[in-house]
């Protein structure tokens, strides 16, 4: 008002009061003069004022009562323009406020005047207003008449007037109690005084009470009399009142000044007793009422409700309630009953409704709804009203849905139409909907035919009535269908709304608070303010007891009704905004009960939420299983009534979005999915991703729905365990619409994000989660029992997510994850364990690769405890389960494999568990892992896991699956013991720590240390380990196998060999190599000798490996050889091991045994062996090698080179190399010296197993069959050519007993046949005159035995004849082959190469060589004693005689010649020494052995073959020839030193040879022999020569040689005779042909008799010797005639030289004197 105080506004005021009293006196000038004057006064009074006083407005005031007559004597006229003007200037007076008490009470009673006339109404009105708003002087009996006055004019019979006077009368009474709170705040500040009881004249006011608060005591207490039909006390003068405006004001009053009544205890007791009996008293017709009484429109109660009163009785209700309910708990009690009991179906629709908005009012705070719970539901002996609250709004909605309404017939219709999807015209009443006329489809809620569209009645979280705020209307109005639904649906959602945010709030500080403290009293540090910090925690602590006892109160009071009315509104819901709405409610409310710990009533929501999930009838089956179950079946009682839990319909008219499989054992059918479940759906989702942690046991229902959906919607589990959309596998296939399918990557992404929020939930609520998804992945495995049908992974999948998510603290739910993984693996549905194994590997690689704090390398238990599981599937047999443990067990070793450390004996495990029977994948992809630790990680294991490695390696070599497979493991066992040998130090130390430490361990337990190879040291024992697998290999069942495990073992053994302690040695000898003998020969000799036909698959087998004996025999060969180059290379090592020569027996053994099985491949190895462990170089003594420690004397090998790595550029010299060792021996042990003895009965030992083999292999069997077993000839070659060498070493000590043994062998081993088809092989053919290797092995172990008699001392000459025995029976070979036992040999040009016969040899080369080798040897020894002595020159004659009386018959024509040369060699230096040992007598037996000889060759009596050439045959008879030059210069000169029977038997030969008599019949061989010209002659000259020289010394000789000339040409002239007489008489025939070349061999032999005879000494000849030629003469001239020309040219021959006989007969004197 600070604008009215202004100079201006004064100066305006003063004018318009002076212009205003002017234009009155004007008006009043001729009709009311005192008016007028007074007017004119009043001018005059006004500028007096104005002149004298500074403060106008105040002066004024003061003066008012003067200044404002005029005007009142104005109005008084009752002149209409006068009247306006005069209310005009009073108002202008009291805008400026300088209007005093006084002045306005006069005022008040003229404005009633005026009233009472009815004038100028609105104009008082105004005035009045004006009056009461622009200052306060106006009190008590003025202020009650100004209010009445209003009150009356609201009763005219003028409708602007009344309803004017009706604003105007709410202005009046809001400004009294406006008053009396500006009053208040004046008297805040001051401290009140105990209130003097003033003697106050008004017996009906409050004596306390200051004035306005006064005022508004008196209106507030006549308002309420009125209303209730009584008489006022204070507004005297009321002449009517209507009972809707009393209770319109009243209710103002209450909601506009609360504070006053809560304030004053005055109003208080007003409030108490007056207004709320008032209201219960006005309530009573509708609590009695029931449907069907006449009505009438008197103000006066009746019995039957009244829509404006009961409507305006709810809004003093709802105000009540709302502002002083802590004043009135228990008529709010009453009041809230009533609200309740008008909900019922039997009260009027307007009335149901209007109690539907009350109580919405009441919902939407929280705060309020909590204190009913507080002051009745939790007191004893109360009624549960929060509770009833609740369940009658239930109860209302279900009995919307049941009984139609019948307030509207034109909806009901409308319904129907509905339903059949078509448009609805929106009915007149719900034109809030229809506004526009606009065509909608109407949200609406549909049960069993009841259709009710949703109105859009208020907004979310306010309670705007429609029907309370009709104060206008008097009937009651039609109330739109679906609005009492829609408001009760409202009422519901804002319930839940408001209780779990209030809630949840209250949680939340409470939480903190208890934190905050509790924090602040642990850091607290003063003692003092502990005790306080203390304090307030308890009592925080008690107050969050008394406000949870609340929350959970409320909670239990409202949870059923909720749910049951929830439950039906979400069934019967088609519009997607409601459904989500009733949704949100059952998920927070859900939630909230989950926090507080509500396990019944969370599960029932839950379950609510479930089963709006999944498809009707679908659920029960599901959910009834579970816990939650129980609560479907309940009925809750609600206001008595027993409504049941209304399960979802079927009849749904919701849009079908997908149709998939049930999961069911059996599943039924297909089932349809809206997009209502859809709906429900993503709440769960939201319900478990938001509200996991208070969850607890329900997951499981949460879960199992989820899983059902997800089953039903077709999404399969893919990596890392998130859902994709996949199509189902079998039966139809789920059907999905376009809808569902944009909806679908969204769900499972929300899916996946559920399950990754798991990583915020506490332990507590992880392990529910874990549960529930065990329990869950349990019930899907019993189901996939028994049939191969495509199993739900939801569990499994889900489970895998939620450890992957929860790495960070895996350990805590690590066991029971894999433990259950563990079982899902071992399921016999495929598809399950797939998915089993493929969570649980993926976690295990998660576990491993995740950044876990502290790491890994640190936290070895961590480690263990992620792999171990890995282990444990080693338990599953199904092969696929095994492949993934091993590919997993890959990945680990790819990603992991550095970091591994103490996890190497779980991984390694996991390999060695793959066994034989687990198919061939399995046994690949774990060889493939194996490959790779072998490759790279050998160097970052432990090194105690090395023999882990080898036993594991071994094991695949075990395996039989596949072949390839296992010879790369041996391929690996090479490649490992080269990495022992590269890092041997390090390993060697590591091993030797940890040992220390096993020691000390086992020490402290008191038990022995067991570790396999015990004594040995840990490093050595490595190697064992290694050897032993590869041992083991070697006798596997399959020959490649064997073999390349053979060769590995026997090239580590040689190549590292040295890295081991001379005494691990031991072991090597006796448990590795001869362990591994003994097995092979064990299975080679009792192996099948069945015929294999072919090697698995297309591979031919050779015909040399056909049978397992024959594959054994590689193995045995392979195994035999390695073992004798061990014993060769390392022997220098195994010499000092004390028990070497067991050794050496037990490997001779071995290498008898061998030569002497049944198999030519083995046998002959087994020789070789036996060669190369002889050919050993004699152990270097130190003295000649300057370089080892000049004290040794342990022998080393010649060769050591430098002990360098496969591979490795530097040598790897260990720290015991060989020379350290050596140095030992120097320092500690005396050093060991192998002695010669020892050496010599090593040697004699392996004499005596050579023995044993030649004379067993070569001992002819007694019976021969086609399976026979016949030595070969390479192995009898072997066996001989061992000989020379061992001989190097025995020969000191070989006498002749074993020379005789030796010569048995060789006898027997050349008589040895061969089959038939090798004899290609081993003879290039039969005409060449080649050795085999055999006979030159023969021959050579001769010669060197010969070489050493030679060279030897004089006692072993004795040996000579012995060898030339030996040498001259094979001689003999030459004529007459050896024979093998009974064997039948063929003679090899008959043998038919394709069949099994046996074969003799082509001796004959081998006897001439042999007989060479004789006469070499006799040209040396002829002169030996012993030679002498043994007769060696008669026996070789005598063997000689053989061939040379065969001549032709031989087997070869070279026999015989060689013989005769031979002969011819031997004679020329044995005759001297025989003759120099003629008076011994030595020889006497060896001459006529010698004549018989020569009778047999020079006669012999076998024939020449046809096809003897000329040439040929002069060659031969050049050969006869010289052995007469022989017996010419060598036996007949010396016919002295000779027996005579000698010399007789050899002149008589000679006589023959120089002619032979004819014999009786002509025989081929005396033609033959008449043909040899030469040798007649020679032999002739021979005889001749000897019969005529001079040397002869005994008559008798002389008398042999004369006898033999006589007889011959005795024999000569009887020839000649016949010859003549057979040409006579055979007249022109020729003669036979042998005739004719007996008379030409006559011939020449008479020329050649007259030749010798010239050229003898003339004195040798006889006389009566040429007496006898000459008369030869005539009988030869008598042969002219002879037709032969043959003939006639040897006549001519013989002739001839008769012409020296022809000379004159001397004189007797001449031939005197001559």
């Amino acid at each position: 008002m600070s604008g009215t105080n202004s100079p201006e506004a004064v100066k305006k005021l003063l004018e318009n009061m002076q212009s205003d009293l002017r234009a009155l006196s004007l008006e009043c000038k001729k009709k009311f003069p005192p008016v007028k004057e007074a007017a004119e006064s009043g001018i005059i009074k006004v500028k007096t004022i104005a002149a004298r006083n500074t403060e106008i407005l105040a002066a004024l005031k003061e003066n008012s009562s003067e200044v404002v007559q005029p005007f009142l004597m104005g109005c008084g006229t009752k002149e209409p323009k006068i009247t306006q003007l005069c209310l005009a200037a009073i108002q202008r007076l009291m805008s400026h406020e300088v209007v005093s008490e006084t002045a306005a009470g006069n005022i008040i009673n003229m404005l009633w005047q005026l009233m009472e006339n009815s004038l100028e109404e609105l104009k008082l009105l105004q005035t009045v207003l004006v009056l009461l708003t622009t200052n306060t002087v106006v009190h008590d009996e003025a202020l009650s008449k100004a209010i009445v006055l209003c009150f009356r004019l609201h009763f005219t019979k003028d409708n602007i007037t009344n309803n004017t006077a009706a604003a105007t009368v709410r202005q009046v009474v809001t400004v009294v109690f406006e008053r009396m709170v500006a009053e208040d705040e004046r008297h805040r500040d001051v401290v009140e005084q105990p209130v003097l009881v003033q003697g106050n004249s008004n017996r009906r006011s409050v004596s306390t009470l200051k004035p306005c608060a006064k005022d508004a005591y008196m209106l507030f207490q006549d308002l309420c009399q009125l209303v209730n039909a009584d008489a006022p006390y204070w507004l005297v003068g009321m002449t009517e009142m209507t009972r809707t405006f009393g209770l319109e004001l009243l209710e103002s009053v209450l909601n506009d000044f609360p504070q006053v009544f809560l304030q004053h205890q005055e109003f208080s007791f007003l409030l108490k007793e007056r207004v709320c009996p008032l209201v219960i008293k006005l309530f009573s017709p509708n609590i009695k009422f029931r449907q069907g009484s006449s009505t009438s429109s008197s103000p006066a109660p009746v019995e039957k409700p009244y829509f404006p009163i009961c409507m305006r009785l709810l809004r003093v209700v709802s105000v009540l309630i709302k502002q002083f309910y802590s004043l009135l708990v228990t008529e709010c009690e009453i009041f809230l009953s009533l609200l309740v009991k008008f909900l019922d179906g039997d009260k009027p629709q307007w009335l149901r409704a209007v109690a539907v908005e009350s109580i919405h009012r009441l919902c939407v705070q929280p705060q309020l709804l909590r204190s009913f719970c507080q002051s009745y539901d939790m007191k004893q002996h109360s009624t549960k009203v929060f509770r009833d609250i609740v369940n009658a709004l239930g109860s209302f909605i279900q009995s919307l849905f049941l009984v139609p309404p019948t307030g509207n017939p034109a909806t009901t219709n409308q319904a129907g139409n509905n339903n059949s999807g078509g448009p609805v015209s929106a009915p007149a009443n719900s034109g809030m909907l229809g506004i526009g006329g606009g065509v909608t489809l109407l949200p609406a809620f549909e049960y069993r035919g009841t259709w009710i569209p949703i109105l859009t009645v208020t907004v979310q979280g306010s309670a705007k009535a429609t029907y309370l705020e009709m104060l206008d209307k008097v009937e009651p109005p039609t109330i739109p269908e679906g609005y009492a639904m829609s408001v009760a649906f409202h009422c519901l959602l804002d319930l839940v709304r408001g209780i779990t945010s209030m809630i949840e709030g209250e949680l939340g500080e409470v939480e903190t608070e208890c934190q905050t403290t509790t924090t602040e009293a642990v850091s607290s540090p003063a003692q003092s303010s502990e005790q306080q910090e203390l304090q307030s925690t308890s009592d925080q602590m008690d107050k969050a007891i008394v406000s949870r006892a609340v929350w959970e109160e409320m909670v239990n009071a409202c949870w059923c009704g909720l749910l049951a009315a929830l439950s039906l509104l979400l069934d019967a819901s088609t519009d997607e905004a409601a459904t989500e709405n009733i949704l949100k409610a059952e998920l927070t409310m859900a939630a909230l009960c989950g926090r507080l710990g509500l396990v019944t009533s969370r599960d029932a929501f839950i379950t609510a939420i479930c089963k709006g999930s999944l498809p009707p009838h679908y659920a029960l089956t599901v959910l009834n299983t579970t816990t939650a179950a129980t609560l479907s079946n309940k009925s809750y009682s609600i206001q008595g009534q027993s409504v049941m839990m209304i399960s979802p319909s079927s009849e749904s008219h919701q849009q079908v979005v997908a149709v998939g499989q049930p999961l069911a054992v059996q599943p039924q059918g297909t089932v349809m999915l809206t997009s209502k479940n859809i709906q429900c759906m993503r709440t769960l989702l939201n319900l478990a991703h938001c509200h996991g942690a208070v969850l607890g046991t329900s997951w499981q229902l949460v879960l199992a729905t989820l899983q059902h959906l997800v089953w039903i919607l077709g999404l399969k589990p893919s990596s890392g365990g998130a859902l994709k959309p996949g199509r189902a596998v079998e039966g139809p296939s789920t059907v999905l619409t376009t809808a569902v399918m944009t909806d679908l990557p969204v769900i499972s992404n929300i899916l996946s994000r559920l399950f990754e929020s798991s990583q915020y939930l506490d332990d507590v609520s992880l392990h529910h989660l874990i549960n529930a998804l065990c329990s869950l992945s349990l019930e899907a495995m019993d189901m996939a029992y028994g049939n191969n049908k495509e199993p739900s992974l939801f569990a499994v999948a889900k489970l895998l997510e939620t450890g992957l998510v929860n790495m960070h603290r895996i350990e805590i739910l690590w066991r029971p994850l894999t433990g259950h993984l563990l079982e899902v693996c071992q399921h016999p549905n495929s598809r399950m364990r797939e998915w089993g194994a493929e969570a649980l590997t993926s976690l295990i690689k998660a576990g491993l690769t995740f950044n876990h704090d502290p790491p890994l390398s640190q936290n070895q238990r961590l480690q263990l405890l992620l792999l171990n599981p890995l282990k444990e599937m080693s338990s599953v047999n199904h092969p696929d389960i095994r492949l993934k443990q091993l590919e997993c067990v890959l990945q680990i070793l790819q990603s992991q494999g550095d970091s591994l450390g103490p996890g190497w004996p779980l991984v390694l495990g996991v390999m060695g568990a793959i066994r034989n029977d687990q198919g061939e994948s399995l046994i690949r992809t774990a060889f493939q892992c194996l490959q790779l630790v072998v490759t790279d990680f050998l160097p970052t294991m432990p090194c105690t896991c090395l023999q882990i490695v080898v036993d594991v390696a071994g094991s695949f070599g075990l395996h039989n699956q596949e072949l390839n497979i296992s010879l790369t493991s041996i391929g690996l066992l090479w490649n490992i013991s080269d990495y022992f040998f590269q890092r041997g130090e390090t390993i060697e130390k590591e091993l030797n720590n940890e040992e220390a430490a096993q020691q000390k361990q086992a020490e402290e337990k008191g038990v022995v240390l067991n570790r396999p190879f015990h004594p040995a040291p840990p490093f050595d024992c490595l190697w064992l380990c290694l050897y032993a697998k590869l041992g083991e290999l070697c006798v596997d069942p399959r020959p490649a196998v064997r073999k390349s495990a053979g060769q590995t073992l026997f090239s580590t053994i040689g190549a590292h060999g040295t890295l081991l302690q001379p005494s691990t040695w031991h072991t090597v000898i006796w448990k590795v190599l001869f362990h591994l003998l003994d097995r092979v020969r064990e299975s080679s000799t009792t192996a099948d000798k069945e015929k294999i036909e072919s090697g698995g698959g297309n591979i031919l087998i050779h015909h040399s490996r056909d049978t397992a004996e024959k594959q054994w025999a590689e193995t045995w060969v392979l195994t035999l050889a390695g073992v004798a180059r061990i014993f060769n290379t390392r022997r220098y090592l195994l010499q000092p091991l004390g028990d070497f020569s067991r050794a050496w027996d037990v490997l001779l053994d071995h290498i008898q045994s061998a030569a002497l099985s049944k198999n030519n491949e083995v046998s002959l190895a087994a020789l070789k062996s036996f060669q190369e462990i002889l050919q050993i170089v004699t152990p270097v003594r130190d003295s000649d090698k300057p370089e080892t420690p000049p004290a040794v004397n342990v022998p080393v090998p010649v060769l050591l080179g430098s002990i360098s790595g496969p591979g490795l550029n530097r040598p790897f010299v260990r720290t015991d190399s060989i020379g350290e060792r050596l140095g030992r021996y120097s320092s500690s042990e005396p050093p060991v010296v192998t002695d010669e003895l020892e050496d010599l009965n090593l040697w004699w030992a392996a004499w005596n197993t050579w023995y044993r083999v030649g004379s067993e292999s070569t001992k002819p069997p007694i019976t021969f069959d086609k399976l026979t077993f016949i030595p070969s000839q390479p192995f009898l070659t072997a066996l001989i050519q061992i000989f020379p060498a061992l001989y190097q070493h025995i020969k000191t000590g070989f006498n002749m007993d074993d020379l005789q043994k030796l010569g048995v062998i060789l006898h027997s081993a050349v008589s040895v046949p061969i089959s038939s088809d090798a004899s290609p092989f081993i003879l290039p053919s039969y005409t060449e005159a080649v050795l085999t290797s055999l006979q030159e092995a023969v021959l050579t172990a001769l010669d060197v035995l010969q070489k050493a008699i030679c060279i030897g001392p004089e006692n072993m000459q004795i040996m000579y004849p012995a060898i030339f025995d030996q040498l001259l029976a094979f001689v003999e070979f030459s004529c007459k082959p050896p024979q093998y036992g009974q064997l039948e040999t063929k003679h090899i040009a008959n043998a038919k190469y394709n069949q099994a016969e046996w074969v003799a040899l082509n001796y004959v080369p081998f006897a001439e060589r042999s007989l060479e080798v004789v006469v070499d040897l006799y040209q040396k020894t002829a002169c030996h004693k012993a030679v002498v002595n043994e007769k060696v020159l008669q026996n070789i004659i005598k063997t000689l005689r053989v061939p040379l009386s065969l001549k032709y018959s031989c087997p070869s024509e070279s026999t015989w010649k060689l013989a005769v040369s031979s002969l011819l060699k031997v004679l020329s230096i044995g005759l001297p020494v025989a003759r120099q040992h003629a008076s011994s007598g030595k020889f006497d037996s060896m001459w006529p052995e010698l004549a018989n000889t020569f009778e047999d060759f020079l006669f012999t009596k076998s024939i020449p073959p046809d096809n003897l050439s000329i040439q040929e045959f002069q060659r031969n008879e050049s050969i006869d020839v010289e052995v007469v030059q022989l017996i010419s210069t060598e036996i007949l000169p010396y016919a002295n030193f000779i027996p005579k029977e000698f010399v007789g038997q050899i002149m008589t030969m000679l006589n023959k040879g120089s002619i032979h008599s004819q014999s009786s019949s002509f025989t081929e061989a005396e033609i033959d022999i008449r043909l040899r010209e030469e040798f007649s002659k020679m032999c002739f000259e021979t005889l001749l020569q000897f019969s005529f020289s001079n040397k002869v010394t005994t008559p008798q000789e002389g008398y042999i040689s004369r006898m033999a000339l006589s007889v011959l040409l005795k024999r000569s002239q009887d020839v000649l005779h016949r010859y003549i007489e057979d040409e006579r008489l055979s007249g022109k025939c020729p003669l036979p042909r042998q005739q004719v070349t007996e008379i030409i061999f006559v011939l020449k032999a008479v020329s050649t008799l007259i030749d010798s005879l010239k050229k003898t000494q003339p004195e040798n000849v006889d006389g009566n010797t040429w007496a006898q030629v000459i008369a030869l003469y005539p009988t030869l001239v008598e042969c002219i005639t002879c037709s032969s020309s043959e003939v006639c040219s040897a006549l001519k021959e013989a002739l001839v030289p008769f012409k020296d006989f022809m000379q004159p007969p001397a004189s007797k004197v001449q031939n005197g004197e001559s």
